[in-house]
């Protein structure tokens, strides 16, 4: 091997040139990745290898200048994991958040990706990783819809008509091609106006897009159910669904917070993850209850289990489905909650699979980091 070491640098317009927006194909490479994690052939952060991530937050009042102010998603992030099966790819999502960037026209998270050769560390690449990110986390989702949702479905809701809320759509309608109307709630008029252009733009198919005065409306009659809003700091402020409103058969999909009565949770559900040891993880890393910190369901799941209310066994993993271990639904009303907590391994098997499209397409720049490295 040469002592050289060069890198692709990929921005976000190459990122779109190597295909990071083939939602298709980014849902069948999640699915393939959650097999891979059921067989245990990766690893996460933390002694328990599978931690979501160390993050770095804020004191309520700074005692220095300079230091920033906690405030809803003022954060850095680091996530790093290795993945084996197909990929055998190491690497780490980097990124920092801030709500308030959204009014200098940024997004609220800026995200990087670093890619390393996994015996020797050296970087392979280093990528834009906001619309990454935001594919690989809408694609789990229609991983979902795949084996949960029912086969004539037609109508999705979307709780939170942001980012999340546009890909996980786009995954939706890459399993679920009945789908012909959309019911959207949010909290602005902005994003109520860019998520329909979207919808309209990328999915003409859609006979209807209703804008909902409020979750009741927007959740009763429809197929699949999806919350993608920020959560509030506390869970008693939580988007709130009542049983009474969602249909039979419906697939609720969590990849943000969403507050359920207890009974309905413990008796009347499908408790999906799509990954359990992270929520496990989780429930070591957080005090109990964890809900709250965490804000995704899957944590509501683990808390339960702390009471004694529900077993292990009543928490399903998508892989189990996915490999024919365990059947999608017992009946055709079953109603399915499945908890989405975004982990690094999907990064690096999305991000690897656009970096490996991007060396045979010619796409990126290669940077060089040295010739001979000058201490070894």
């Amino acid at each position: 091997m040469s002592e050289k070491i060069n890198f692709l640098y990929l921005s976000e317009p190459d990122m779109i040139q190597a295909g990071v927006k083939d939602m298709a194909e980014c849902v069948k490479v999640m699915e393939d990745m959650l097999v891979t994690l059921s067989k245990g052939d990766y690893v996460m952060a933390g002694k328990n290898h599978n931690s979501h991530g160390a993050q770095v937050s804020f004191p309520d009042h700074p005692m220095f200048p300079g230091m920033p102010k906690n405030a809803d998603d003022r954060r850095f992030m680091a996530m790093p994991a290795y993945l084996g099966g197909r990929y055998q790819m190491a690497g780490m999502k980097w990124y920092g958040s801030n709500c308030d960037n959204k009014r200098i026209g940024l997004p609220r998270s800026i995200l990087m990706m670093m890619l390393n050769d996994k015996d020797t560390g050296a970087p392979l690449a280093l990528m834009s990783a906001n619309l990454l990110s935001a594919y690989r986390t809408g694609a789990i989702p229609g991983v979902g819809a795949k084996y949960f949702a029912k086969k004539d479905a037609k109508t999705v809701a979307i709780l939170g008509p942001g980012v999340m809320g546009k890909t996980s759509l786009a995954a939706f309608m890459s399993v679920c091609p009945g789908i012909d109307t959309v019911k959207v709630k949010g909290r602005g008029q902005k994003s109520l106006d860019s998520f329909t252009a979207y919808v309209k733009k990328e999915f003409p198919q859609v006979k209807e897009v209703v804008v909902c005065d409020g979750e009741e409306e927007a959740v009763r009659d429809s197929d699949i159910v999806s919350v993608t809003s920020t959560a509030p700091v506390k869970e008693k402020d939580f988007t709130y669904i009542d049983e009474s409103w969602i249909k039979k058969g419906a697939l609720i999909s969590l990849p943000s917070a969403a507050r359920f009565d207890e009974d309905f949770l413990i008796n009347r559900c499908r408790k999906v993850v799509d990954n359990y040891k992270l929520y496990e993880a989780w429930a070591e890393e957080f005090p109990y209850p964890s809900y709250e910190l965490v804000q995704i369901i899957g944590a509501k799941f683990t808390d339960l289990m702390h009471e004694g209310k529900i077993n292990r066994e009543d928490i399903i993993e998508i892989a189990d489905v996915v490999q024919g271990r365990v059947p999608a639904r017992e009946s055709e009303d079953d109603i399915i909650v499945y908890s989405v907590g975004g982990m690094p391994v999907e990064d690096i098997a999305w991000g690897s699979t656009v970096y490996h499209n991007a060396l045979k397409m010619g796409i990126g720049v290669e940077l060089p980091l040295w010739e001979k490295p000058e201490l070894a």
